[in-house]
């Protein structure tokens, strides 16, 4: 099974052990990893700022691109950014040389956690992290995607690790792309509440499937001086990893 790996700005800028994590998670399964060079932003941020014509080229391009790999999926480390690359079915529909390549794209395209689960069948990765965590589970991830099962289920089989519920996990956390800097002081009380709930668990890890989230996060534990180990899912499930723990679907449980 031949993979596209979409590897998302914030990932490549902020973040590229995710993506070596993603690809090697990936790879231990069995798929064959492809890079697109020609990848560029998925054009989340210009078209929620309003620049919905000019958007259409950065559409294009990354249809081009991701397709072109002629993979048999395509797959990212980020709910959002996943979530935008489905959207161009609909944004693309009355585009007469794109709309068939952004229903393919859109069939295409799955989350990191969501496919290990929903593909691939992965059902215990065979990962160890001896920590106390909490999961900040990503408005676009949940809302858009409508995937609520697959992280907490993956997270679930790592051995060692303690999974606390994070209160009002419904909310926020006051990234929101553009919205925080268009709305600051808005973004500012929303990632408070955030981080006041992820202390609340006295976890010592915050876990999440958007590296964007992350980051805002993280940095709003810094600049008030608290800690807390952030890690996304893939890098939890690339940790400490025994194959002979690894189990599918297909698998019975004491496997």
């Amino acid at each position: 099974m031949k993979v596209a790996i979409f590897s998302t700005c914030v990932v490549d800028l902020m973040f590229p052990n995710v993506g070596k994590a993603m690809v090697e998670v990936l790879e231990r399964f069995g798929c064959e990893t492809c890079f697109p060079t020609q990848q560029i932003c998925c054009g989340q941020p210009t078209y929620n700022s309003g620049y919905r014509k000019d958007s259409q080229k950065v559409f294009h391009n990354e249809a081009d691109a991701l397709l072109g790999a002629d993979a048999d999926y395509i797959v990212g480390p980020a709910g959002s950014c996943v979530a935008m690359l489905r959207g161009y079915q609909e944004l693309l529909k009355d585009d007469p040389d794109y709309a068939d390549k952004a229903g393919e794209l859109a069939n295409k395209t799955y989350e990191f956690s969501q496919f290990l689960y929903r593909i691939l069948g992965v059902r215990n990765a065979g990962a160890q992290l001896d920590a106390i965590a909490t999961y900040h589970r990503s408005c676009h991830m949940t809302r858009l995607l409508g995937e609520k099962t697959a992280p907490y289920a993956l997270l679930a089989e790592v051995k060692g690790l303690k999974m606390i519920p994070l209160p009002h996990v419904e909310n926020c956390c006051g990234f929101g792309g553009t919205f925080s800097v268009k709305q600051p002081e808005i973004s500012k009380q929303m990632v408070d509440e955030k981080v006041n709930d992820i202390m609340s668990t006295h976890a010592a890890v915050l876990i999440s499937a958007d590296p964007s989230c992350l980051m805002n996060i993280a940095g709003r534990f810094s600049r008030r001086n608290e800690k807390i180990k952030i890690m996304h899912i893939a890098e939890v499930l690339n940790h400490n990893v025994d194959p002979s723990r690894i189990r599918f679907a297909d698998q019975p449980a004491n496997v």
